[in-house]
């Protein structure tokens, strides 16, 4: 019986990579072309996540830092985090933002739901920034995909359930980083 639910989870989530495929393709390319014009222009990208989706910010800062799958110049990305901090908690990404942020970075943040208010706050600082945002959320986007401005980049994962978001906003990070890669090295084969 339990071999059955785990081969469930993995035929659940296959389903909805070749679902959410055709829907995220074009949030994704101009995801990869707001990065691209951040770097290229000397700019950083700050990375924020919150709850189930926090450990996924240091993870995309360090493949963005220091290259996907192929040897290129660091990139500058952080992920911004909440250890250690005695703000209140609504506060604490949108200060890091304020103190971090200027004019042609890039904030991109990480939700499941986009119900959470500190990521909320993170964007608000961004747009008084003057930053794009790349939003990668599921759920519809929430509260947080109204935030979002033209010029932001919005990637929703048709899903409701956040393993799944989760597993589908990760195979995102990686397009975005081979993207940016492809863009500034050339194309590549896809390996297997």
């Amino acid at each position: 019986m339990l071999d059955l639910r785990i081969q469930q989870h993995f035929i659940d989530s296959a389903d909805l990579q070749y679902q959410a495929a055709e829907p995220l393709v074009k949030p994704v390319e101009a995801g990869v072309h707001a990065l691209l014009a951040c770097v290229t222009s000397g700019g950083k990208v700050l990375v924020a996540g919150w709850g189930g989706t926090a450990a996924a910010a240091p993870y995309f800062a360090s493949l963005f830092v220091g290259g996907f799958e192929r040897e290129r110049p660091e990139l500058a990305a952080l992920a911004l985090t909440s250890e250690g901090s005695v703000l209140p908690d609504d506060q604490v990404l949108a200060r890091q933002v304020r103190a971090l942020g200027h004019m042609g970075d890039v904030l991109m943040v990480l939700t499941s739901t986009g119900e959470e208010a500190v990521l909320q706050q993170a964007v608000r600082s961004a747009h008084e920034r003057d930053m794009t945002v790349i939003a990668l959320t599921g759920k519809g986007g929430g509260a947080l995909a109204k935030l979002l401005r033209e010029t932001d980049v919005h990637a929703c994962v048709p899903h409701d359930r956040a393993a799944r978001i989760r597993e589908v906003q990760q195979l995102v990070l990686h397009c975005l980083c081979d993207g940016v890669d492809a863009q500034l090295l050339g194309e590549q084969e896809l390996s297997e």
